[in-house]
């Protein structure tokens, strides 16, 4: 395990033990953002608690993370941070939601970790290393026909308000079974095989960095709707690969 892998990881440890620990409080202090999105003490407090750690161990290299932003410099290492990925659930008592850390260097995402503490589960990957869970090497399915596939997906409605609720629509009456788990999971669950397509209306880089590079050292594909690199804020697909063409084109004749 290298250097940077190895921090991601003493990172993940640090979030869990604030994020886990202020989980189901009742006096849990939460705000809603600009943008009507909930926000937690918690989710505040995991950032800056990350943000002191690499400061301390890594001077020089920058964050970027949901709460309290950032930009890239000319160091040419990121820390791309989202501190509770699935707050909707963290506030309301739900397990399933993850902080999530990568690092890109000189514009390549090189490691990554999505750890999860309240399903007691915890993803990780390193470019060209390979993906695990818990320790374990997964892998994304076998499966190639979308009529045999898992699909997973965030908000329906979504997909609706973009014009494309019927390819959505499409490919959930296709699938062999259709289920909203959202957010992270759905994409952890590609990884490691269990699901075989997940799909999401919007996804900023923070949401998008730790679980790309998951998905695609499992042996899958992440992209935007159309196939191509996904962009900061647009929709988002995660496949086995095998299937990512048939999604793509799907969404591509409901347009």
């Amino acid at each position: 395990m290298d250097d940077d892998l190895s921090f991601a990881l003493e990172l993940a440890d640090l979030a869990d033990s604030i994020s886990l620990a202020r989980f189901g409080a009742a006096d849990l202090r939460v705000e809603t953002k600009p943008d009507l999105t909930p926000v937690s003490e918690a989710d505040r407090a995991v950032e800056e608690a990350l943000r002191s750690a690499i400061t301390e161990a890594r001077p020089g290299e920058d964050v970027l993370g949901e709460e309290l932003g950032g930009s890239e410099s000319e160091a040419g290492a990121l820390w791309v941070i989202d501190p509770i990925d699935g707050t909707r659930n963290y506030v309301r008592g739900i397990p399933i939601w993850a902080t999530l850390i990568a690092l890109e260097r000189e514009g390549e995402l090189a490691v990554s970790v999505a750890s999860a503490p309240a399903l007691g589960h915890r993803w990780w990957a390193s470019r060209g290393g390979g993906a695990f869970a818990d320790g374990s090497a997964i892998r994304v399915s076998g499966i190639r026909r979308i009529e045999d596939a898992t699909f997973c997906y965030t908000s329906a409605r979504s997909f609706a308000r973009l014009g494309l609720g019927e390819a959505f629509l499409e490919l959930a009456a296709r699938a062999w079974v259709e289920r909203g788990f959202g957010d992270f999971w759905m994409h952890m669950l590609v990884a490691a095989g269990a699901a075989d397509v997940a799909v999401d209306a919007a996804l900023q880089r923070w949401d998008v960095a730790a679980v790309q590079l998951i998905v695609e050292e499992a042996g899958g594909r992440f992209s935007a709707l159309d196939g191509s690199p996904h962009t900061p804020g647009a929709p988002a697909l995660s496949t086995n690969g095998a299937l990512h063409d048939v999604i793509v084109r799907t969404f591509a004749s409901g347009r």
